[in-house]
């Protein structure tokens, strides 16, 4: 779907916020891992970097003020049967609030080594009313279907979650190696890099 420019002016915000964070939180982490002599492990440390990261960006996201807010919606499924299926407003507003969540729900059951959906969603529902309740008071409105897709996009991610930990261990003990995934770490890298140049020649100046 087409991203609607309110995306770029995040970006366009907080890329500085963004590159002092990554640089600085980096150089900590391995002047530690240093002075620790802790064993590094590229995927590992790269996958804390992006949860920490994904967290700034939701931050971001969740606290631009919304000019075009219509109230406070207290009654569900209210906002979310107003859109109509498969229209631009649908795709941003009820698909968007779902995918936004659904590495939250990854994360947190990657943490907890949740093998129940009750802890991640416990988690993305006190996460996402927080943050309708802290709209509250910066110009934007209160949605409760907005909680409410969160919490899908939580519980689809720890289904991904239990998906993905099912495939791995019955992966050949040679693709469960650090190794493996420290080269598709590698990958993930430049992709990314290369994804952040394409997008920065859309973003409007």
């Amino acid at each position: 779907m087409e991203l609607p420019k309110e995306f770029f002016t995040i970006i366009d915000g907080i890329w500085p916020m963004l590159v002092i964070f990554m640089v600085i939180v980096t150089t900590i982490r391995i002047m530690y891992i240093l002075e620790k002599k802790e064993k590094f492990v590229l995927y590992k440390e790269f996958f804390t970097l992006l949860f920490q990261i994904y967290i700034l960006l939701l931050f971001g996201m969740v606290t631009n003020t919304d000019v075009q807010s219509v109230g406070n919606n207290f009654m569900p499924f209210r906002e979310i049967l107003r859109y109509t299926w498969g229209s631009k407003h649908f795709m941003w507003n009820i698909i968007g609030n779902i995918l936004i969540f659904i590495p939250f729900g990854f994360i947190i059951s990657l943490v907890l080594d949740s093998k129940k959906v009750s802890k991640p969603l416990i988690a993305t529902f006190i996460s996402s009313l927080t943050i309708e309740l802290v709209q509250l008071f910066i110009g934007r409105s209160f949605d409760i279907d907005d909680i409410i897709l969160n919490c899908v996009g939580g519980i689809c991610g720890y289904f991904l979650y239990i998906g993905l930990s099912a495939i791995k261990h019955h992966l050949p003990s040679f693709l469960q190696k650090d190794i493996v995934y420290n080269i598709l770490t590698i990958i993930i890298i430049i992709l990314i890099i290369l994804s952040i140049f394409n997008l920065w020649e859309v973003i409007p100046l």
